[in-house]
């Protein structure tokens, strides 16, 4: 994918309110897919298509939770800290800050791809 394709990509999904709305929840705290659509007053399929789009720009991150009740499920934390767009002799530039993740996440994330 070209560098102007991404630009694109990511300027269209950050133009999405429900985007957005899922961005700023998660930005707090970590919040399931379920709490999400209630937060954002949007339907959990909706929630689940824009997690999936968010997760493709490396925007949203994914962890595994377990439940007291032993069952485990999916909770979802922005990784944009900032965005900064460019526009410099003709030229646009975007510059996305992520913030870094946790070591052990990184670490559950390569086993997980692993199996």
């Amino acid at each position: 994918m070209s560098e102007d394709a991404d630009i694109s990509e990511l300027l269209a999904l950050l133009d999405d309110e429900y985007a957005r709305a899922i961005l700023t929840e998660t930005s707090v705290e970590p919040m399931s897919a379920s709490t999400l659509s209630d937060r954002c007053e949007a339907s959990l399929p909706t929630v689940y298509r824009r997690l999936e789009r968010l997760q493709k720009c490396d925007l949203i991150s994914e962890q595994t939770t377990l439940a007291p009740d032993g069952n485990h499920y999916s909770v979802y934390e922005a990784r944009l800290e900032g965005l900064e767009v460019t526009l410099d002799d003709g030229e646009l530039t975007l510059e996305v800050r992520r913030r870094d993740e946790d070591v052990a996440d990184k670490f559950t994330r390569l086993w997980e791809g692993m199996r």
